[in-house]
């Protein structure tokens, strides 16, 4: 049977049973995680992980007593747990404000080129790519600087493209109380490139549309921005 899922848009700084949402199973677009996710500290999580990431290297016939390998397991499991998985702790969850449209700015707003730094779910290796967002004020305005912080908190999970896009476009849509929000994302998947077809040419690209943006003229206008 399979393990609920819990949501990690809810910020909370413990485990707590009570928290668990029997609705989340595996048909939506939250990332997959255990009910008991949040039991162990992160310190508790990186002590776990070196120990298995240890084990991992001894079997690979590593020599763990060389200057240069001790100190991996445990790189290894802070990189994991404070860095590229980090968007996995819902207490890191960028702190958002939003502003009045006091300018009556009613027209899209994009900010493109969003460096993004993801890892695939189904081998671990990077997908390295860029994200671009657009939304139409519906009378708030969020800070340049919290787009970026959005996009990149969902990318550090383990990820697949078509979901990282969507959670990036739900959360921004419920943030700025609109359904007019585009995300799109272009993408060079590693587990393509570096393994398996090792193919170093090819780009995975995905899309969300919402409310206006579900307008071919509106689209369009949005892509016409991405392309100057």
């Amino acid at each position: 049977m399979r393990q609920k899922t819990i949501s990690l848009n809810t910020q909370h700084k413990e485990y707590n049973e009570n928290f668990i949402n029997d609705d989340h199973e595996w048909i939506n677009i939250d990332t997959p995680m255990r009910a008991d996710a949040f039991k162990m500290s992160p310190n508790e999580k990186k002590e776990i992980i070196a120990k298995h990431f240890k084990a991992i290297m001894e079997t690979l016939g590593l020599d763990l007593e060389d200057d240069s390998l001790q100190g991996t397991p445990s790189r290894v499991a802070k990189m994991y747990v404070d860095e590229i998985f980090s968007g996995l702790l819902p207490e890191n969850k960028p702190k958002i404000a939003l502003f009045d449209n006091k300018y009556s700015y009613n027209e899209m707003l994009v900010e493109k080129n969003i460096t993004l730094y993801s890892n695939c779910e189904h081998h671990f290796v990077p997908i390295i790519g860029k994200a671009h967002i657009g939304y139409i004020s519906s009378g708030k305005v969020i800070g340049l600087s919290k787009l970026n912080r959005i996009a990149q908190y969902f990318a550090k999970r383990p990820q697949v493209q078509e979901r990282l896009t969507m959670q990036i476009g739900h959360e921004l849509q419920e943030i700025l109380e609109t359904e007019d929000v585009a995300v799109v994302i272009t993408a060079e998947h590693l587990c393509v490139s570096s393994r398996g077809i090792q193919d170093v040419n090819s780009e995975t690209v995905s899309a969300f549309f919402g409310g206006k943006f579900e307008s071919e003229a509106v689209r369009q206008e949005f892509n016409n921005y991405l392309i100057l």
